[in-house]
């Protein structure tokens, strides 16, 4: 195996892997930051051995592996007492328990709740609330700095700051590895919830790299969200049954998003036979669910509302457009957000005509969030083309392209611009 080809083959084992490692990780050392250095390492001896030995056959378990090695040898060195763990060894050492025999336990037992764990010690409220998502996110999902920071559409360095930050902060308030009830588990739903909307989102739609989607990220929101259901703080609590619902029915198009050789497919153009139709089932049933609980219906629960028209219509054609502008004017009021406000300017544009949504579309144009979001250069360009303004869109795509870190997404608004050159 090439050097190239192994470091491929360790970047897809990490992102699939990292998560369950970190977690299992945490709950022994009780420090996210050293059960990231830990799982860190193993990656580094990964890089070191992969390309002259091959992939090991389960790279996953050798991970694990590795880094349960790393973690006993840095509790046999007092490595983790030299960085303030000394209540950590204390502990053990008053059970008459072994550190090696508990990693044994944490890293060989199936995976339970340890990621849900994680996500509800990175979401704790010593944190404020940009820290815990972007340090879940980067736990959980395994996405780079430059990753999370454009899903904030925010600074790479103030990302950066705001994780080292937070890790020392669990640190310092030794922060409990755990899945809280009662009240302090309502305190963090909401948190929580926003993070698994988040890592869904990178994996249906992947800010970086070569692929258009990550479908391990997509199954395991979906699953922490099922599993959010059972733990919801309050029976009338009708917002995790949204994001359950929208999760349900986005995960349904996975197969129709991409092409034979993993190009991109975009909703009005997918062979919505491929839908997964169990999933929109799913889907639908906890949309009513969230119905029948709200008074007035959440972001998550709207959105899902959105994906619920889509996968009522049979046909492109026949997508209820007038509704989906409703539902956006909605979301709008509710979260001011400028993301939002661009898909709605999408839907005004299906509804009532491209101009429509050229004219929301440049209102955004002075968002200094969205300076560098590829998207609202792409929405544009759509709309232009569409009024037949094919120069102007050529433009405004080729921006788009420059923006984009996916290379599937690069190729496909490159590819546009060529044809609308021909326009000209």
């Amino acid at each position: 195996m090439t050097t190239p080809d192994a470091h491929r083959a360790i970047d897809a084992v990490w992102r699939i892997e990292s998560a369950k490692l970190i977690a299992a990780l945490t709950r022994i050392v009780r420090d996210v930051g050293i059960a990231e250095e830990l799982a860190q390492d193993a990656l580094v001896a990964a890089l070191e051995r992969w390309p002259e030995s091959g992939v090991p056959d389960n790279p996953g378990a050798w991970l694990m592996t590795t880094a349960k090695h790393r973690a006993i040898d840095g509790f046999r060195r007092g490595k983790f007492l030299d960085q303030k763990h000394e209540q950590l060894g204390h502990e053990l050492q008053e059970r008459q328990q072994s550190p090696e025999r508990d990693l044994d336990a944490a890293i060989d037992d199936p995976v339970g709740d340890d990621r849900l764990g994680l996500i509800f010690t990175t979401c704790h409220p010593v944190l404020s609330p940009e820290a815990r998502v972007a340090l879940t996110l980067r736990l959980l999902g395994g996405l780079t700095t430059d990753e999370i920071a454009r899903a904030f559409l925010a600074p790479e360095a103030t990302i950066a700051q705001r994780i080292v930050r937070a890790k020392r902060t669990l640190r310092e308030a030794r922060v409990p590895f755990e899945v809280p009830r009662g009240a302090e588990l309502a305190a963090r739903f909401a948190s929580v919830l926003e993070v698994v909307y988040l890592v869904f989102n990178e994996g249906y739609s992947a800010t970086a790299g070569d692929d258009w989607v990550r479908p391990e990220l997509c199954d395991d929101a979906l699953r922490l969200g099922r599993i959010l259901v059972e733990l919801v703080p309050s029976p009338g609590d009708p917002e995790v049954h949204g994001l359950v619902a929208l999760m349900e029915i986005q995960a349904s198009r996975l197969k129709a998003r991409v092409g034979p050789s993993g190009e991109p497919i975009l909703l009005l153009d997918q062979d919505r036979g491929r839908w997964d139709q169990l999933l929109i089932r799913r889907g639908l049933a906890a949309l009513e669910r969230a119905e029948q609980l709200a008074g007035a219906l959440g972001p998550y629960a709207l959105q899902a509302a959105i994906a619920a028209c889509h996968a009522r219509a049979h046909t492109a054609e026949e997508t209820d457009w007038t509704r989906i502008s409703a539902l956006y004017d909605a979301l709008a009021q509710l979260t001011q957000s400028p993301v939002v406000e661009l898909n709605r300017a999408v839907a005004y544009s299906m509804a009532f005509g491209p101009a429509a949504g050229l004219e929301i579309a440049n209102a955004l144009l002075s968002e200094p969030s969205l300076k560098s979001y590829h998207l609202l250069p792409s929405v544009r360009a759509d709309f232009l083309a569409k009024l037949g303004r094919f120069d102007e869109a050529r433009k405004e795509v080729e921006r788009a392209a420059s923006l984009t870190q996916n290379a599937r997404e690069r190729a496909l608004l490159l590819a546009r611009a060529a044809a609308w050159a021909r326009e000209t």
